[in-house]
């Protein structure tokens, strides 16, 4: 018999949302001005991943909701998610990347403020649930991939021009 050590990328699209399991990995690219949320259980080796792409739900132009979309509403979503499949809510533990300032801007409107807007909106929910942030790469001007590994709670951030940092 073969004994394999394959394991599974699970990818994670802007405004998605997915689940995983060690030995498996969760990654997501793309992350401008959007916050890529990492909330996982050590001691059940599982983690979700939630591409946040903009700060609250009320900002929704259409007639259905994608929870995923908004800080919100996909951190409470992925929550759900993973208590369903056997976290603990007392030892969810959240890891943050993204948020970046793509575009410099001469105004000084809120509304172009967005990467920044999606960190502080992150952080708000996330504090409202008691979910600790234990490390974070946000912010700057660069975008990122990101890819976590619930076998080992590390998050991999891939930021263009700057290289490869675990946090």
């Amino acid at each position: 018999m073969m004994v394999t050590n394959l394991y599974e990328v699970i990818k994670v699209g802007i405004a998605q949302m997915d689940i995983v399991k060690a030995p498996h990995t969760i990654r997501t690219s793309g992350l401008g001005s959007c916050v890529g949320v990492v909330i996982y259980d050590e001691s059940k080796k599982i983690g979700g991943m939630v591409h946040v792409m903009l700060p609250d739900s009320s900002l929704n132009r259409t007639n259905t909701l994608n929870e995923a979309k908004f800080a919100d509403t996909g951190i409470l979503a992925l929550v759900d998610r993973l208590k369903r499949d056997g976290a603990q809510s007392y030892k969810l533990k959240a890891k943050i990347a993204g948020g970046a300032q793509m575009f410099q801007f001469t105004s000084d409107k809120d509304s172009m403020r967005i990467g920044p807007r999606n960190v502080e909106a992150v952080k708000a929910q996330l504090k409202k649930l008691n979910i600790p942030i234990i490390s974070e790469d946000t912010g700057g001007n660069s975008g990122r991939t990101i890819e976590f590994s619930p076998e080992t709670n590390i998050l991999n951030v891939r930021t263009v021009n700057k290289g490869v940092s675990e946090i």
